[in-house]
């Protein structure tokens, strides 16, 4: 059975972003299709340029922040969207590539702007499955 899966959990005010994999990166990439589901439609998204992305962060929680951070980052400053993501970490390094395309209004009905990922919730760990599990709040 695969662990790999993204949702989103209720917070006040805000959207709680999960990501669960067999492995850290994977959890992490899913974390990132919640953080993109948060805004519009995966789907709907052609993963059609590669970003390259790297973080450092001296514990997996703190690595994860970095991660969705970066990636709200580049989608402000790109003006993307991201549908595909490719993360190796060892829990203090990520070395990622997410793909993506240019913010078309036409085609991408956008929900909310995401500010920030926040400590609000913030834990990376194994569940009782063995499965990884990645989360946080993210500010809208």
């Amino acid at each position: 059975m695969s662990c790999a899966r993204w949702e989103h959990f209720e917070h006040v005010g805000d959207i709680g972003v999960r990501g669960v994999g067999a492995t850290l990166g994977e959890a992490f990439e899913q974390a990132a299709l919640a953080l993109i589901a948060v805004i519009t439609e995966p789907a709907g998204v052609r993963g059609e340029t590669p970003v390259d992305l790297h973080c450092e962060a001296v514990t997996p929680d703190l690595l994860l922040l970095d991660w969705l951070n970066s990636l709200i980052y580049e989608m402000a400053v790109r003006r993307m969207l991201f549908s595909r993501f490719e993360v190796q970490t060892d829990a203090a390094t990520l070395q990622a590539k997410a793909w993506g395309e240019a913010v078309d209004r036409a085609r991408h009905e956008l929900a909310v702007e995401v500010k920030a990922a926040s400590f609000c919730e913030l834990r990376v760990a194994r569940d009782a499955g063995d499965c990884w599990v990645a989360q946080c709040v993210v500010d809208v």
